[in-house]
C-alpha cells in the first residue's frame, strides 16, 4: 500500500500548514514510510470537487463544435454557421448552445438553408432542449418538412444522440479529453446523466483508461428493467471499475425548459401556454414505484413550478429518495415540501448568468422565485451543486462563483437573497464535505492560493494546483 506526504498542506484559510498522510485511497493512516513526499507549500487543500449533473458525452462533443452561445440573433447565428462550413469535416455539421429566446428574429430552416444549402446543418439550442435544421438535415434524418425547422421537446430528443452520432472511438477520446480538463478544474467525480447505457459505457471506459474521475452512472427509464434484473441498487459499484464507477438514480425528464419555453408553469407564458409536461403524474409515479421497490434513488427533472409540484407529489405518494433536478421556479408553498420529503434540491447556480433576462420576459412578477437558492436553503432543504454540462460549463469554479455572488457577467446584481455561503456551496459541491479529515478518501483538490476569495470572479477563475482521486494524482502538482 502506497503512502504519500503531503507536506505544507494548509486545511482551512488562515490556520497553519500541517502534514497531510495519504496512505492507499484514504487521509491519515500508520503504514509505512511514505513512498513519495510533495511539498504542498503552504496551499490550501479542500475535498476534491463533484459536478451532481453533467451530460458528459455532449459537453465532449460540444467542445469540440462551433460554438453559437455568442449569437444574438437568427442571422448572426446563421452567419457563424456559414463562416464555419468551409472547415467543418463530417457529414452533418453539428453546432451548438444558441440561445433564441432573446433574439429579435426567429430561426427557421428556410434561413439556414440560405447559407447552407444542401449540406445537412443541426444546431442544438443551449439549453438541449431544441434543434435547429435546416432542409437538408431535415431530409437526412427521414423527418417530415416542418414548418420552422425548430423542433422542441418530444420531436427532438429521441433523435439528439443520431444527430451527434460520431465513431465510438472518436467519442471516448473525445470524452477522455473533456475528463482531463475537468480534473484540471479539482474536479473528483460526476454524476453522469448521458443518455445511454452508462454502466456499460463506463465500464469499457474505465478499463481503457478513462480513470480520472468517479462517475455515478445515471439510470434511464429505457434501461430500468436491466438494472432492475442485475439487482443492482444506487450506490453500488460498477464491476470491473475498480469502485471508481457506481450505480446512480434513475433520471426522468418531466418538463422542457426556460430557455425553449417550455418549463411547465403554473402561470401562462407571455405569448400563451403553460409549457410541456412530459411525462404526467401517473406515468411518473409508475417509474418512481418501480425504481424505489428495487433500491434505485431518482432524479427527476423539474424546471417550471407546476412540474416541481407533480415531481413533488410523486416523491409523497412513492416515498422515493433523490432530487428534484434543477427546480428553476417553484411555488411558495412547495419550498418546505422539499426539507420534509428530504428531497434534495439539485441545482446549477451558473444558469443564472444565461437565463436572468429569460427569467424576467417569460416569469415574470416571480423572478423572486426563480432559481432560489436562499429560500430553499432557509427552507432546510438540502442543495447538490452541478453545471448540467453542455448547459454550462464543467468546471465547479463557475458553479461555486454563481452560488455565492448573484453578480451578472453585465455587473447588474441579480436577487441576491439568493446567494448562499461560501461553507454552505462547498458543501453541496463535495457530498458534505467543507474540510480535509483522517478517515476521508484522499480525494482532494490542491489550489494555488492559501485562501478563498470572497468575489465570484476571483472564484471563476480559481487556479488549481493539483488534484487528486483516491490517493493518486489525477492533475499532477509542477515539478
Amino acid at each position: 500500500m502506497s503512502t504519500t506526504l503531503l507536506r505544507g498542506a494548509r486545511l482551512a484559510p488562515g490556520e497553519a500548514p500541517t502534514d497531510l498522510v495519504v496512505t492507499g485511497d484514504r487521509i491519515g493512516g500508520d503504514g509505512p514510510a511514505a513512498t513519495a513526499a510533495v511539498d504542498i507549500g503552504g496551499r490550501l487543500v479542500l475535498p476534491g470537487l463533484w459536478d451532481a449533473h453533467v451530460h458528459l458525452d455532449q459537453w465532449a462533443l460540444s467542445r469540440a463544435a462551433l460554438d453559437l452561445s455568442a449569437a444574438t440573433s437568427a442571422a448572426h447565428a446563421v452567419r457563424l454557421i456559414a463562416e464555419h462550413l468551409p472547415s467543418a469535416d463530417t457529414d452533418v455539421v453539428v453546432a451548438h448552445g444558441f440561445r433564441d429566446g432573446l433574439w429579435p428574429d426567429s430561426p427557421t430552416a428556410a434561413l439556414l438553408d440560405t447559407a447552407t444549402a444542401d449540406r445537412p446543418v443541426v444546431a442544438l439550442s443551449g439549453d438541449l432542449h431544441s434543434g435547429w435544421f435546416n432542409t437538408a438535415a431535415l431530409r437526412r434524418f427521414s423527418l417530415a418538412p416542418h414548418p420552422s425547422g425548430l423542433l422542441t421537446e418530444t420531436e427532438f430528443m429521441p433523435i439528439m444522440n443520431d444527430v451527434q452520432r460520431v465513431d465510438p472511438a472518436v467519442l471516448d477520446r473525445r470524452v477522455e479529453e473533456a475528463v482531463r480538463a475537468a480534473a484540471a478544474r479539482g474536479v473528483v467525480g460526476v454524476t453522469d446523466f448521458e443518455i445511454a447505457d452508462n454502466r456499460a459505457v463506463w465500464a469499457r471506459r474505465i478499463a481503457a483508461g478513462t480513470d480520472l474521475l468517479r462517475v455515478r452512472c445515471g439510470i434511464w427509464p429505457r434501461w430500468l428493467e436491466q438494472a432492475i434484473a442485475d439487482g443492482v441498487d444506487t450506490g453500488d459499484p460498477v464491476p470491473g471499475t475498480r469502485g471508481l464507477a457506481t450505480v446512480g438514480p434513475m433520471k426522468v425528464i418531466v418538463d422542457g425548459s426556460l430557455g425553449t419555453r417550455t418549463a411547465y408553469c403554473h402561470q401562462p407564458y407571455p405569448g400563451g401556454g403553460h409549457g410541456v409536461l412530459s411525462v404526467p403524474p401517473q406515468e411518473l409515479v409508475g417509474l418512481m414505484s418501480r425504481a424505489t421497490g428495487h433500491g434505485l434513488e431518482c432524479a427527476i427533472h423539474a424546471i417550471g413550478d407546476q412540474a416541481c409540484e407533480h415531481v413533488l407529489d410523486a416523491f409523497a405518494d412513492t416515498g422515493a429518495r433523490g432530487s428534484v433536478e434543477h427546480a428553476q421556479l417553484v411555488a411558495e408553498k412547495d419550498f418546505r415540501r422539499f426539507a420534509e420529503l428530504g428531497v434534495i434540491a439539485s441545482v446549477q447556480p451558473a444558469h443564472v448568468h444565461d437565463d436572468a433576462d429569460l427569467a424576467e420576459r417569460y416569469w415574470p412578477g416571480r423572478t423572486g422565485r426563480a432559481f432560489p437558492y436562499g429560500t430553499l436553503l432557509a427552507a432546510g432543504v438540502r442543495l447538490a451543486l452541478g453545471s448540467d454540462a453542455p448547459v454550462a460549463p464543467l468546471d465547479p469554479w463557475l458553479t461555486l462563483a454563481a452560488a455565492v455572488d448573484r453578480t451578472l457577467p453585465d455587473g447588474r446584481v441579480w436577487h441576491r437573497e439568493h446567494e448562499i455561503p461560501w461553507e454552505v456551496a462547498l458543501a453541496a459541491s463535495t457530498g458534505g464535505r467543507t474540510r480535509v479529515r483522517t478517515g476521508d478518501l484522499a480525494d482532494l483538490v490542491v489550489l494555488d492560493t492559501d485562501e478563498v476569495p470572497t468575489t465570484g470572479a476571483d472564484l471563476a477563475s480559481m487556479p488549481v494546483w493539483g488534484t487528486m482521486v483516491g490517493g493518486r494524482w489525477t492533475y499532477e502538482p509542477p515539478a
